[in-house]
């Protein structure tokens, strides 16, 4: 077996494997093995796409002389054909973020076939690109590669100033642990890449909402839904867990309606922790977003409700534009369930689910 391991040609998982007399761990071994080359593999790939991408608008941009207004024309073109042709991930913004990679880093992929497999994410360069000071962003790169950073560590690094903290502070130990001990939690997420939206649309994958629900969130959003389209007050489903990027961060909106007595989308956050300030703030982006990218011409404003799911409380807050109160106190609250039913609704669900679990406990005791 090992010299047909030893003839299988140049494959790093069967040069680094070694056999030993625990099959568990040598399984374990072989699987988070596959699980890093393949990884690797498509940081490689995504990157060296969206260079390529970034080059090829860059060229057609300039052309020899700037053109910004036809270099606009060209991206809004492009961004309509290739999602027709393709799907998600070609939005005008993307396209954007591709140009600005080639232009901020033209030595990543000077050579493709030099190119390594020890490369940061592309969802790492994104994050790279909100960083306009040359010196902090190429000292955040370096530490990236070279402490092996998560992209939420990262995105923390870079939101936090750390840079700058480091820059100026004479105890550079003290920051760098403090750092270290905020983002362990990160470090520590083996399924980040697996949950990346952004791999998901580069490998033609939806998005699976196991990852971004835990299984209380399941059922109470499950059953949630069919509660409000068994209200019978004209609401149509539109989607679940529903993708929405900014240049920070990635969000999901648990539930997303349409209902077309009101003419307008009714979007549904659920929160297992009490209702935060951010929480609401959240939720008005969501609006914005929507509003902005989603609403036709006929329709309302859209409505947003943040629900807690709190062991202590359960509660539902109304979010609203500002402006859009008067509207909503007198129109909105005739087709939308009361904050008292959401909350009945909550409390009957979780009152299931922890039933149903202990249930569970006392069946695998038994057995």
């Amino acid at each position: 077996m090992e010299n047909k391991l030893q003839n299988a040609g140049q494959n790093s998982i069967m040069d680094s494997f070694v056999k030993t007399d625990d099959i568990l761990k040598d399984m374990c071994g072989i699987i988070e093995s596959s699980q890093k080359a393949a990884h690797q593999a498509v940081n490689t790939l995504l990157v060296q796409r969206n260079w390529m991408i970034g080059y090829r608008i860059a060229e057609e941009e300039f052309g020899g002389q700037e053109r910004s207004e036809y270099g606009l024309h060209v991206i809004k073109k492009l961004s309509k054909e290739l999602t027709n042709r393709y799907g998600k991930g070609y939005d005008r913004g993307t396209l954007y973020r591709c140009l600005k990679f080639y232009k901020l880093f033209p030595e990543i992929v000077a050579s493709l076939r030099q190119q390594s497999g020890a490369i940061l994410s592309w969802t790492h360069y994104r994050i790279l690109l909100q960083v306009e000071d040359k010196e902090a962003r190429d000292w955040y790169e370096k530490e990236a590669a070279e402490q092996t950073w998560s992209v939420r560590t990262l995105q923390r690094n870079v939101s936090s100033q750390y840079y700058y903290r480091m820059l100026k502070t004479q105890k550079k130990e003290l920051v760098e642990n403090e750092m270290k001990e905020l983002t362990a939690s990160y470090q520590n997420d083996k399924l980040e890449f697996i949950k990346n939206p952004v791999v998901a649309e580069f490998l033609g994958f939806s998005q699976d909402t196991n990852f971004t629900e835990s299984d209380l969130e399941k059922s109470i959003l499950s059953n949630l839904q069919k509660f409000l389209m068994e209200l019978g007050k004209g609401y149509a489903f539109v989607a679940r867990q529903q993708h929405i990027h900014t240049e920070k961060q990635d969000y999901y909106i648990d539930l997303v309606f349409y209902n077309y007595i009101l003419k307008c989308f009714v979007l549904i956050d659920l929160k297992t922790e009490k209702i935060t300030h951010q929480d609401v703030g959240q939720m008005d982006m969501y609006i914005r977003m929507y509003d902005e990218l989603k609403r036709s011409d006929g329709d309302n404003p859209t409505i947003g409700i943040v629900l807690c799911a709190d062991t202590d409380d359960d509660i539902a807050r109304y979010s609203v534009m500002h402006g859009n109160e008067q509207l909503f106190a007198s129109k909105y609250k005739l087709y939308l369930p009361t904050e008292e039913e959401l909350k009945a609704e909550i409390e009957t669900q979780k009152a299931m689910f922890y039933l149903q679990q202990k249930e569970s406990k006392e069946e695998e005791t038994e057995e």
